[in-house]
């Protein structure tokens, strides 16, 4: 049985150690967690067993040299927003897709995962629209992740990257056939101009002008990776983007209602006004 508890210990020693100012050694932490330092040593062979150079050094205490790689954070991120967030409303993704799919949710992800780590093709029948599933479609899966709120496959179909939303997969099968897997550093990039959850070539250039008080909400948040937001006298600010629907950004804007102004480019201008009329059309008397 794993042992979840002291996954998320370790992982809270790592953070203490990176963190902290001053030195703290084996029986502080001891201390800190309520458990023997016996325990705390035996965590950290563990963690050195696991890649994270850790180590607790005389006069210095318990120290991480050399500096933890980026892939490497970021995989103890992942693990403990998933340990602290279990059960929560936070876990909102694994909850729908459990109700979704029930016993499924399951079997799909094992399946799914399996042939991720051993480059194994899979056949999906994939609900697009309310009771008209697609046909059978076979498709090369990459990795399984959460974005806007649920849990999606991306994976190749063809040559075309894709994310499919595991709730709505209606058989998942298993084949022979070996794919290539792109360099994760490749798959990593398709995610740079994202918004929520859209992949694609397609590069925009976009303008928004935010009232004072969106500005205010948006001083401390990271939208997209290429965000810029350039702050005016009056409080109002630019935002600078770039990315790779339109689609996404238009729904945003119309989200935020008359705080956010678009200024470039015309195309999207021409989203957001079709889409406002849209739901005005919805209120008509």
């Amino acid at each position: 049985m794993i042992d979840l508890h002291k996954i998320k210990r370790q992982i809270e020693i790592v953070g203490m150690c990176i963190d902290h100012s001053s030195k703290i050694d084996t029986l502080e932490l001891s201390i800190q967690f309520k458990c023997d330092e016996l325990t705390i040593k035996r965590d950290l062979r563990n963690m050195r067993s696991y890649g994270i150079p850790i180590h607790s050094i005389r006069g210095r205490g318990v120290c991480i040299d050399p500096p933890l790689s980026t892939s490497l954070l970021r995989q103890l991120v992942i693990q403990y927003s998933a340990l602290s967030n279990y059960g929560t409303s936070i876990d909102r993704a694994t909850n729908l897709l459990v109700k979704s799919q029930k016993g499924k949710a399951v079997a799909y992800m094992v399946a799914l995962q399996q042939c991720i780590e051993q480059e194994r093709n899979v056949m999906i029948n994939y609900l697009k629209e309310a009771d008209k599933p697609e046909d059978d479609m076979e498709v090369s899966p990459l990795q399984i992740l959460q974005t806007d709120g649920y849990i999606r496959l991306l994976a190749l179909h063809g040559r075309e990257a894709k994310l499919y939303h595991l709730n709505k997969l209606r058989k998942v099968m298993q084949t022979d056939r070996k794919f290539k897997r792109p360099p994760q550093e490749e798959i990593d990039t398709w995610f740079t101009n994202s918004f929520r959850s859209w992949l694609g070539t397609e590069v925009y250039q976009v303008k928004l002008s935010l009232s004072k008080s969106v500005a205010n909400r948006m001083k401390p948040t990271q939208l997209l990776y290429s965000q810029k937001l350039i702050e005016n006298p009056n409080g109002t600010a630019i935002l600078e983007a770039t990315v790779n629907s339109l689609e996404e950004i238009a729904g945003w804007v119309i989200s935020r209602g008359d705080g956010v102004q678009v200024l470039e480019p015309v195309k999207l201008k021409e989203m957001v006004i079709s889409l406002a009329e849209g739901a005005l059309r919805n209120y008509q008397l």
